[in-house]
């Protein structure tokens, strides 16, 4: 395998930056194995026409893919995935400090302008916004550097009854879930008290600081939330 030169992220294809970026985000919140199955159901994309991306990106030494194994990023293809992370959560955090963008708003908008951006902006940008280190969803913001600092977390279908937690993070890839838990009170930084229900139910019963008014959420938005535990 030959390894690729560093080069700028810009000079790799929108299509190439969109599969690093996917590759990284599926590991970051879980460990499950990366397979080319779920990378296609991720990028909603048919599994042969990502079958031959990920073996162009392991022959430009971007990823390492073995026959029926899990998909994994070179270092090399991890560096060029961090900087398509951190441009599209600087971004997001952009749009929602500076343009007045809801958190629903923004998922789609950067995911088209990571890649029109320049280095150059995007360190103005994380000037301007005083160096964030977390998106408008939760989600840590890479340093220039290539560092990011995870916060430490479980799923909300995880947690126990009776506890006490805080939001810490919650999936943007569909904003109809997100207008659901912005009109809930559900964001990043808010508590959260939990009752679970009975097994084999799928549903978690919250109540949103305290308040009275429970909510009830299924398995899907459960799998959305991530939380901290506080008590």
């Amino acid at each position: 395998m030959t390894k690729m030169e560093f080069v700028s992220v810009n000079q790799l294809s929108d299509s190439a930056q969109n599969y690093l970026k996917i590759i990284y985000g599926l590991n970051e919140w879980s460990s499950e194995p990366v397979t080319p199955s779920i990378i296609a159901s991720k990028a909603g994309m048919k599994l042969s026409t990502v079958s031959g991306a990920l073996s162009k990106l392991r022959q430009q030494g971007l990823l390492d893919h073995a026959p029926y194994g899990a998909v994994t990023l070179t270092e090399l293809g991890r560096t060029y995935a961090m900087t398509m992370v951190r441009r599209h959560r600087l971004v997001e955090t952009f749009l929602v400090q500076m343009l007045g963008y809801r958190w629903d708003q923004v998922h789609d908008e950067a995911e088209n302008l990571e890649h029109a951006v320049s280095d150059f902006m995007i360190e103005r940008i994380d000037d301007l916004l005083d160096y964030p280190t977390r998106d408008p969803h939760g989600d840590p913001i890479p340093t220039a550097e290539g560092l990011i600092s995870v916060p430490e977390a479980i799923n909300l279908s995880e947690a126990t009854d009776g506890s006490q937690v805080m939001i810490e993070r919650i999936a943007d890839d569909d904003s109809q879930l997100l207008q659901y838990f912005s009109d809930q009170g559900m964001r990043v930084g808010v508590q959260l008290s939990v009752s679970v229900a009975a097994d084999f139910s799928d549903t978690i019963t919250v109540r949103v600081n305290q308040k009275n008014s429970p909510v009830q959420l299924g398995a899907r938005a459960s799998a959305a939330v991530w939380v901290s535990n506080i008590g």
